[in-house]
Parts: C-alpha cells; structure tokens; sequence
C-alpha cells in the first residue's frame, strides 16, 4: 500500500472523491463533514449543520454540489463554493446509511433503518419514488454506473436489485397523450415506478454493502457473516459465483477496483483485504494497530483508494504508476504492460522490443522498479520487487526490433538494486551482507567490495562508480579503489538524475531536490509543499522537473519558478529546447511544449550574458510584478525599468537605478508630496540642486528650499524666500532666512514685530545700531537688559558655499549595457521647470565620490572659489553663453585639451596597498579593514571574542591617518601616514603603516605591572598584565629576536595573570578555608620574579599553618627558605613555622594539592592538572585547561577558543619572508 494521506479525526463513516479536482469528502461520526485537498494535505472546509453521525456523503459528477445523510434523518445538499447547505430533503423516519447522486439524471438515492430506499429529485427538492421490501435496516444502496439499476444491502441478509426503468420513463416526458394518460392514472392510483429485479440470498448475517462492478455484470458483497459473495446477473436471474474468506470480523465495506481486475473490501477486523477478482484469491492485507474500518472510497477516474476508520482516513494507491525507464541519448527504453519499448525521440517512433515475464500476481507492486540500459551490449537490466527485490537482465537481438514476440529467457538474481556500472558489468546490492557484486553479461559474480556504511539502495554515478543511498545520507564510492569519494546529508532520496556532462546531479525526494557537484559538494535545495515526482537536466544547464501538478524550473544559484500547471502527473524523460518529452501513468509517450523564455532570460542574467539578455527584452513578451521583483531583488532595476508602465514602479526603480530623468517624469505624472519628497532626496544625493529645488517648490517646502539656497550660495533666492516668509506671516521662517543672509537690521525688526523688545534691543546693541538700539531703550524705560561685562561679540555668518547654484561637476562615464539601447522612455521629461533653468541633465553621467578625491582634485575645487568671488550670482554659468550659429563654430584641432573637464582617474587608497601585500592583523586594523583582520587573528591564534580588542582597533585605524581641513564646508581629507617615511623615497613606492602600539610600551607595561604586584595592588596589576595580553596581537616588530621576545613576553604575562586571577579568587572565598588553602599554595607553582615568588611562598605558608596544616606549611616554609630570602623577617617566620612543624607533622583537612607530583593548574576551574593527565591549551597564550573546557573562552586572555586549531602568533614581516 502507498498510502499519499492521512487524517486524525472523530470516526470517518462516509468517504467521496471529487472527480476532477484532488479533493475528499470526509463525513464523520461527530456530525462534522471534511473537505481535504489530498494533494496538499490541508483541510479546505468543513460543514457541521447535521445532528449527530453523518454515514453518506457524495459530489456530484458535474455541479458544484455534495449530499449528505445523517442520523437526524436529514438529506442535505451542500455547494461547496457557497459553502452552504442549499436545501434539506425530509421523509426518512431513521438514521440515513447511504446517499448517492445519478451520474445523469438530477436524482440522489438514500438507504435508511426505516427499512426504505428512496429517490430524491434535487431540482424540484421531492421525492419521487420510494422502494420497499427489505425487513430490516437497509444498509446501503448504489445506482447502476450505466443502466437502469439499484443494488442495496440490508441486515434482513438479502441484497436486492431494483430496476427503476419505468422511473426513468416517466422522467423523461411522454410523446403522446395515451401515455400521459397511463401516466396520470398511475400517479393517481399509486402504480409501480421501480420494481425488485433479483433477491440475492446466501449470506448467514446481515448485508453491510453491495455494489455493482464498473462494466461487467457482477456485484459484490459484504456481510457480518465475515464473507466477501461475488453474484453475477443476467436479464432474467442472478446466483452466487463464489465466496471470499480471509475477514475476521464483519466485512463493512466492499467494491470492485475501477482500472484493475482487484476487489478491496475492509472490514471491522482492523483491516483492508485486496482479491484476485478472476482467481478468487488473497493477494494482500493491510492492518491497523487499533482502528477498525468502516467504509471505503474509489476515485472515479485514477488509481486511488481511500479507506474511513476509526480514528481518521486513509488515501491510498496499490501499486505503484511511475513506469521504469532509461534514456540513452536520443532513444529510450521503457516497461509497459508486460513488454519492453523503445522510444526514438527525434521521430516520436514507439516500438515494441521484446515481451518481458510478467510476474505471477500473488501479490502486488511486482511490476518493474528501475531500468538500466548499457548502449554497447544492447543489455537491459529491469529490476522489481518480485521475492524481496530481484533483477532480470536481457540482451536484446539486434533484428528484433518491430516485432517483438520471441520470448527469451532472462538471466535473473536477487538483490536490493542493480545497475550497469561499465559497458559490459553490473553492480548488484546484496542487502544482507551490505556488499555490491559486481557481475558480467552472464550473470557471474567478478568483484566483491563490501560498503563502509550501510545502504539500501545503489545508482549509477559514472563508469566504475556508485552512488549509495544511506538512510541519512548519499555518498559516492569507487568500486576500484573501495573508497568513499564524498557524501552528503540528505533527506530519503528516490530518485537520481545527473547532467549531460556528469558534472552534477539532482537528488529527488519526497519534498526536496538537492542539486550537488559529482563529488557531492551542495550547491542549493529546494523544498516543495508537493510531492516531487521526476526531472531532467536541459541543454544549458537548468533543472526541469515536474510535481503533481506543475513543471518547474531550478536555475543553478537555486532559483525557481513554475513553467506550467499540470492536469495528471507526468514524469519527464528529456528536456530538448522548448519541448519536454514524458511518460504519463498508462505508459504513454507525450511531448509538452513550454515557453522557455523565463528561466532562460534568467539564466543569461545569472551567467552575465547581457547581449542575450538585451535581445530578449527587445523581442519578447516579458512582464509581470514577479519579473519585476525577481530584477529588484538580483540587483538589476534599470533592467526591470524597461518592462514598466505603472508610473509607481517606474518611479522607484528609477530612483533605485539613479535614473533621474525617468524619476522627474514618472513623479509629474503622480504628483504627490511623498514622491516630489523622494526625487529630491535622490537628487540631492547625486548634486543636482536644479531638481531638488524643482521638488522642493513642488511641495512648497519653503524650510527646505532655504536651506539648499544657503549651502548654493544662492542669496538672491534666498531673500525672495524672505519675502515669501513674510507674505505668508511665517515669523520663524523670516528669522531663519535673515539669519542665514546674515541681515541683521532684518533681524531686529522681526523681534521687534514679535514683541521681544528686550531681544531686539540686544541684538540692536551688539551689532552697533546704535539709532534703533536708543528707540528700542526709550520703549522698554526701566526694563533695558543689561549686556555681560567682559564679552567680546562675534559676527554670525553663514559660511562661503563651496560650488554656487550649479550643479556638483560630474565625471563622464560610458553608458551602461541597459541605458542606450533601451532608451526610449524618459525622452519627455526634458521639460521647462518653474525655475530649475540651470539644472544639469546628464543622462550618461555619474557622481564624483568627493569622499574619495584624490588630492590633485583639490585644485578644481579651488579655481571654483575664485570663480564664486568674481561672479556672486553662483556657479559655472554655462547657461548664459550666446553662441553664434553652429556652422559658424570653427573645428578644434584633434589634439587641443576638451572642453569638458575629465577627472584623473582615482588611484588605489593606500589603505588598499598596505592590506594586499600583508598577513599582519595590525596592518589590516591600521587600513581600517577591521573584518579581515578579525579573520586573520582567528586564524592565527583561534580568536573569537573581540570585545577586549575594540578600542585597541580604533586606536590603530585613527592612528595611522592624519586628517585635514581643507575648508569650512569641503569634507575632512585624510591622509594615510606611513612607518618609516623619508622624502628620498620614491612617491609610488608605499611603506606599510605607522602603529600606535609598540613594543617598548609593553616592556614599560610590564615593569608598572611587576610594581603593582610587589605592593598588592593585585586588581590593578591584572589590568595592566590583561592589557599588554591584549596588545600583543597588534603588535609589529622587525627582527626575528624580537619575535621571541614578544612570545616569551605572552609566557611571563600569562602566568601572572593566571596567579593573580586566582589570589583574587582566594580573597573572595572568606567561608571556605580548604579552597583558599588550595588557591594560595597554587600561586606558588606559576611561574613568577623570585621576589614576588617569595611573597607566595610566606602568604601561602601562614594560611596553612593558621589552619592547621601543618606539613604543607612545613613544606611551604622549606621552599621558601631554599630562595634565600634577603628580608630577615621572611626567613625567620619560616624557620619558626618549621620547627612547630616537626613536632606535629601532619595537615588537620585533605587538600588537593600534591607537591611531590608536578602539575600546571587549569586557568578555568583553578584545579591541578598532574604530570601524564590529559590536557589542552588555549592556542594564544598557551594556558591549560582539563579536556571538558575545551570550545569554551579562554578565561585567561578572554580572547581565543580553549583547544582550536590556529597556525601561531605572526607579528613580524620577517616571519613572512
């Protein structure tokens, strides 16, 4: 069973398929009728208006309607697109069992426990007949799928069948009135519309089900006798042929299978049963742990089963439809029926080859699985699941061809899968011992080579190669060499198809394609809600494949998109240019034609063909907002700009292309605020002060337009907006603008008109007004505010602008793949502007990078500013030139300077140079390439946590510029500084940069640490060892000596900060005297200068003994003498603490400390680590650590990962060379 979806619910009781679309009807004990998509697995509706258990449910073959019955005695009839009950059919007196729509007359026929058929016309909403006979409930009744018949079953133990011809008859209306006259009397004196044809009797119990078959005349039946009766009719009687046994239980539910010769009948022994209908035989049983089944559905036109239990339903397929093939070249072969074909695909020929052994049907899915074809031997293997998975290998004659009888008799063997390997060996996969054979033509084993994992099934991967399946995972593995030669998680893969080249491989699987190289390294995965079905690789390299219903494309960077939707699942065999050959379900050989031009459109975007891509969007249809956002999304909106007529988007792909002709005409078409708001944000962005101020008057942004007035310098602008400011009574827009013109009469008359004497009359006053200052006085009498003593005033101006009213000066570039040649909107926007006369259009031009200028572009910036003192109006006023006629104009030479200026082109910063040629992390840091430098400090010496490094980073990258103002409102030019600079150099020779950090400073560093240590400033003295830790990964030295004075340097810090870590430690555990006892004789084995060695010795002794441990001080106080102490008191309390020692030489509490056995201390849990115990390191400042710290942070340094790999620390130039 392939079962394709399951539900949980309240028990199923009723089951429909809908015939076209893959939907099910599910009507369930609770009252509740489901409607579920299958295909998808989601629910799509569900109806609740019936009381109580809902047993029938139907679609109608053509309307949008359903029926249901249910135990309130009520037909209703459902439109699922109203998603309503239309109407309710009431006559029954008990529970309804069954409903069934007529396959063309508009009438449903309901069985009930009232012991009575009826039959329902929906259009006129009556009921038209009802059929009685049977004495007892009446279980369930179905219409003839072609004649004029009704079969129902029934616990009185009979199946009857009822010919309701006369109904029919008196439907359908008479042609003359002796017939309408019979009609009437039988309407009147109740005559007989349907009649009991045949009463089946021979089942011991009552009759659950009965149904006809689809086109023989047969019926079969189910009883609680637990007997499946087959009963065949002719026109005159009907009688028994024979009984199916095998149920344990009462047999609910039983049919003939639409398309095979099978009947399937469940049953409430937890079980579905499948039969032979010809040979009356068992051929398979399917069970349920718990649930028992009640009813079972059949889809009118495909191979699917549904079955209702108790707690849910199952839709199911028996066998499996995918019909084997192997493509090989422009031919294929394929399995149909019992024979194998072959298939040309440049002729569409379909021959028939040779007939192939059909397996004897004791059970099912025995059909062929796989096909491999080796093209110089003429062999075929088909593999099939017949005894557990076996193979068949054929040789096909070369004259057989067209005719196709002579059977011949196969080579067979067992095994999982087999697959030709080499023009004249197969592999096999034995299961049981995980090994492949490989075996020649005449089925003789030549090789062995067992698996190192375990697999269950094998593909072909090139000659002499295999691609394994794992549970988990695939892998390659070489049947020469016996080895893997890659793998790669994935999903359970089904299917496998490789590229023309045998570069790449697709893996299918139930909802997944990975696409990987031919060494497995993954490329991309895609994930599909259904189920994927087959593929195949076209000419240029993308993906073709098909689910249930659509085809669809995977580019190589994982992009994908449907190319069409599909009626039934089609497996595709080739892709050739616009046409997709397939076989379909039945076997049969189809050619789709496609439109190609999507994905080869982004194909050609993807490889940067933009010749192809021009030509397409010339000669081809393609639009639509998924294009459009596919182009925005990669990057290319000039390109989606070409496909665009809705002004909206026009306008923003516009503005995100930097196209501002197309911006200016797409916004006058809008004409809304926020989109004026936008084009001058952009415009400003690319200099053009004509357009902002353009956008600006649009909507009437008179704060904004100052502003832009002030940095052009363009004063004469300005004051009208004073005057604007004052018509519209705007008092703060007028102070504003005086400010900015730096009008200060202006000034004082506007505080004036606003009340604010005293502030007039100050601003009167410090700007030597002295008239009005004096008439302001005299107003405010005794209220004159009094001006600071002891201030001197300044003169507020608003700066020069550098560039006056024109636009930025912009560099000429050559037009874009896209521009030009497409350029056919944007032609109208060249229109007069309100006043933007001097707005500089270039349609081919692009901004200068002013952060970027070299320094030879200062010059230009500064001819500007004389410019600007001679001629105030602002700018280079190319507007006002009255040029003569053209013909007139005389021809410049050739060689003569052009009249438009050209930037040099910008060399490389000298940030660039100094991070190519160096692996210093210092350097990187200094060119301000702070990502790199992490990488390199990773990888160097396991660095993860940067933190601590920030400000050392800032420090580094600021320090090796120096910046300069040229003037107030240019930007701050900055200046790399090199180490080592002399003017003798040459000017294109770079040195790499100065650093801020050397090692000299640590040396000082260490000395102030050292101190800090001898006086017990222990928090202070960590700080400053943490410090120079955290430096040295910055630092550069020349020499190697040098370098081994930096890692010697790491040494001594680091057992100093390992100490004074755990002195600290100590000084916090005041409750716990074991483990300061501990920590304290610890700090006695790091490494330190004897003084502070000695300073251990005494601290650590004089714990202990105040503790009573008197043989570990014993010990302390010998190590402490044998340094010979210089302090008289340190050699004397060691020499008193020995002999209290001797006369009681024993510790009063276990310590874990052994001073006999040499050890280094962990630097995170601050244990011992004894000589032989494993350990690891951190790879920077090489502390060590017990193995469960390892990945963790260093708690030494705070800076690398306990125990990574890193190639070692890399300070000096000459380490390099």
């Amino acid at each position: 069973m392939l079962t394709k979806f399951e539900t949980k619910s309240n028990r199923v009781k009723g089951l429909s398929f809908h015939s076209k679309r893959p939907w099910i009807l599910a009507s369930l004990h609770s009252g509740v009728i489901q409607l579920w998509d299958y295909r998808m697995g989601t629910l799509i509706d569900r109806f609740d208006e019936h009381d109580g258990p809902v047993r029938g449910v139907h679609f109608h073959k053509s309307q949008p309607l359903f029926v249901s019955g249910g135990d309130d005695y009520k037909i209703k009839v459902w439109n699922y697109k109203l998603h309503r009950c239309l109407f309710t059919l009431l006559g029954h007196l008990d529970y309804i069992r069954t409903v069934q729509f007529h396959h063309e007359y508009p009438w449903i026929v309901s069985a009930s426990d009232d012991q009575t058929i009826r039959i329902w016309n929906w259009q006129s909403r009556t009921c038209i007949s009802v059929l009685t006979g049977h004495n007892h409930y009446v279980m369930c009744a179905s219409f003839h799928p072609k004649e004029d018949l009704v079969v129902s079953a029934s616990l009185d133990q009979t199946v009857r069948v009822w010919d309701i011809g006369a109904l029919r008859k008196k439907t359908v209306a008479p042609a003359d009135d002796i017939l309408r006259l019979s009609q009437m009397n039988t309407d009147l004196f109740g005559g007989v519309d349907a009649v009991v044809k045949y009463v089946l009797e021979g089942h011991d119990r009552g009759v659950n089900w009965a149904s006809f078959h689809p086109t023989l005349p047969l019926i079969v039946s189910g009883a609680d006798d637990r007997q499946v009766k087959i009963w065949r009719m002719n026109d005159t009687k009907a009688w028994e042929v024979d009984t199916l046994r095998g149920h344990m239980n009462n047999v609910s539910c039983v049919l003939f299978h639409a398309r095979q010769d099978i009947i399937v009948s469940n049953s409430e022994d937890r079980s579905i049963r499948v039969w032979d209908a010809t040979k009356r035989t068992g051929l398979q049983t399917f069970r349920r742990e718990h649930d028992r089944f009640w009813i079972l559905g059949a889809h009118p036109e495909m191979n699917l089963l549904a079955a209702g239990h108790d707690s849910g339903m199952i839709v199911f397929k028996l066998e499996r439809e995918r019909p084997a093939f192997s493509v090989s070249g422009d031919s294929m072969y394929y399995v149909k029926d019992r024979f194998l074909r072959f298939f040309e695909f440049a002729t569409q020929r379909d021959t028939q080859v040779i007939p192939i052994r059909r397996p004897g049907s004791s059970t099912l899915n025995q059909g062929a699985k796989t096909l491999s074809y080796s093209p110089t031997e003429n062999a075929v293997l088909i593999c099939s699941d017949v005894d557990g998975g076996s193979y068949e290998l054929y040789i096909i004659p070369k004259d057989s061809f067209g005719r196709g009888e002579t059977v011949q008799e196969a080579k067979r063997g067992s095994g999982g899968s087999a697959v030709f390997v080499a023009r004249n060996r197969f592999a096999v996969l034995e299961k049981s011992s995980n090994q492949v054979l490989v075996k020649n033509l005449k089925n003789e084993i030549v090789k062995k080579s067992a698996i190192p994992v375990i697999v269950d099934a094998i593909f072909y991967a090139g000659t002499g190669n295999l691609l394994c399946r794992a549970e988990d995972r695939v892998v390659i593995f070489d049947l020469q060499q016996r080895i893997i030669l890659g793998e790669l998680q994935t999903p359970f893969i089904r299917y496998v198809v490789w590229s023309h080249d045998m570069e790449t491989v697709a893996l299918l699987s139930k909802h997944s394609i990975i696409i990987a190289s031919k060494k497995l390294v993954h490329q991309c995965t895609l994930h599909e809600t259904i189920r994927v079905k087959s593929g195949a690789w076209d000419e240029t390299g993308v993906f073709i494949y098909t689910t249930l219903n659509h085809i669809k494309y995977c580019l190589p960077n994982g992009d994908t998109g449907i190319i069409r939707t599909l009626d039934v699942p089609v497996y595709i065999t080739k892709v050739s240019g616009n046409t997709i050959y397939c076989l379909d379900r039945d076997g049969k050989n189809r050619a789709i034609v496609i439109d190609a031009t999507e994905y080869v459109f982004k194909l050609f975007l993807l490889k940067k063909r933009y010749d192809q891509v021009m030509s397409m969007i010339r000669n081809s249809d393609l639009c639509g907002q998924a294009m459009i956002a596919y182009l925005q999304q990669k990057g290319f909106p000039e390109v989606a700009l070409h496909f665009v007529r809705d002004e909206r988007i026009r306008f923003n792909l516009a503005l995100e292309s930097g196209n501002i002709q197309v911006a200016v005409a797409s916004a006058k078409e809008i004409d809304e605020k926020d989109h004026w708001y936008r084009l001058g944000v952009e415009a400003l962005r690319q200099g053009n002060a004509g357009i902002v101020e353009y956008a600006y008057q649009r909507t009437k942004n008179f704060e904004r337009l100052s502003f832009l007035y002030l940095i052009t310098g363009n004063l004469d602008k300005l004051s009208k907006m004073l005057k604007i400011a004052e018509v519209k009574n705007d008092v703060m827009g007028q102070f504003h603008n005086a400010l900015y013109l730096g009008d200060i009469k202006e000034r004082v008359k506007i505080l004036e008109n606003a009340g604010h004497l005293p502030l007039a009359y100050i601003a009167a006053r410090v700007h030597g007004l002295h008239d009005t200052a004096e008439r302001l006085a005299a107003e405010l009498g005794d209220n004159v505010p009094t001006l600071p003593e002891g201030k001197s005033t300044s003169l507020l101006m608003p700066p020069s602008p550098v560039t006056c009213s024109g636009d930025w000066p912009l560099l000429r570039v050559m037009k874009g793949i896209f521009d030009g040649g497409l350029e056919t909107v944007g032609r109208n926007a060249e229109e007069e502007y309100e006043e933007a006369a001097d707005a500089d259009w270039g349609e081919d031009l692009d901004i200068v990078d002013v952060e970027n200028m070299q320094n030879g572009d200062i010059s230009t910036v500064l001819e500007d500013e004389d410019v600007h003192e001679e001629n105030e109006s602002g700018g280079w006023d190319l507007e006002d030139l009255e040029l003569p006629p053209e013909i007139d104009t005389p021809k410049t030479a050739g060689n003569a300077r052009s009249s438009v200026f050209v930037a040099p082109t910008p060399g490389m910063p000298v940030s660039q140079i100094w991070i190519q040629k160096s692996s210093l992390a210092a350097e990187h840091v200094a060119a301000g390439n702070f990502d790199t430098a992490m990488r390199l400090l990773s990888r160097q010496l396991g660095i993860r946590n940067f933190a601590p490094l920030r400000p050392s980073f800032l420090d580094l990258h600021m320090g090796s510029h120096s910046y300069l103002r040229a003037f107030s409102s240019a930007p701050v030019i900055s200046v790399a500084i090199e180490r080592g600079w002399s003017e003798l150099a040459s000017p294109n020779v770079r040195g790499p940069p100065t650093l801020v950090f050397h090692f000299s400073q640590l040396e000082e560093k260490l000395k102030a640490g050292y101190k800090a240590t001898t006086s017990g400033k222990f928090t202070e003295a960590l700080r400053l060892f943490l410090s120079i830790l955290h430096t040295i990964p910055l630092i550069v030295v020349e020499s190697r000596r040098e370098v081994d004075e930096v890692k010697e340097l790491i040494v001594i810090v680091k057992e100093y900060v390992l100490g004074l870590k755990m002195e600290l430690k100590r000084r916090e555990m005041k409750d716990n005297p074991v483990r300061q006892q501990e920590l304290a004789a610890y700090f006695t084995h790091c490494n330190l200068q004897m003084p502070h060695m000695r300073l251990a010795l005494l601290n650590a002794m004089t714990v202990c003994y105040k503790s009573g441990n008197l043989s570990t001080a014993a010990n302390l106080a010998r190590r402490l003498l044998e340094t010979n102490p210089t302090a008289d008191n340190q050699a004397r309390t060691a020499r008193q603490v020995l002999q209290a020692a001797e006369r009681n030489m024993q510790d009063a509490t276990q310590l874990n400390y052994d001073f006999r056995n040499p050890f280094v201390v962990c630097g995170a849990t601050y244990v011992p680590i004894y000589r032989g115990q494993k350990d690891i390191s951190c790879p920077y400042c090489s502390s060590r650590f017990v193995p469960d710290q390892e990945g963790q942070l260093c708690a030494v340094c705070d800076l690398s990962v306990i125990g990574s790999d890193a190639s070692g620390l890399l300070c000096s130039p000459s380490q390099i060379r």
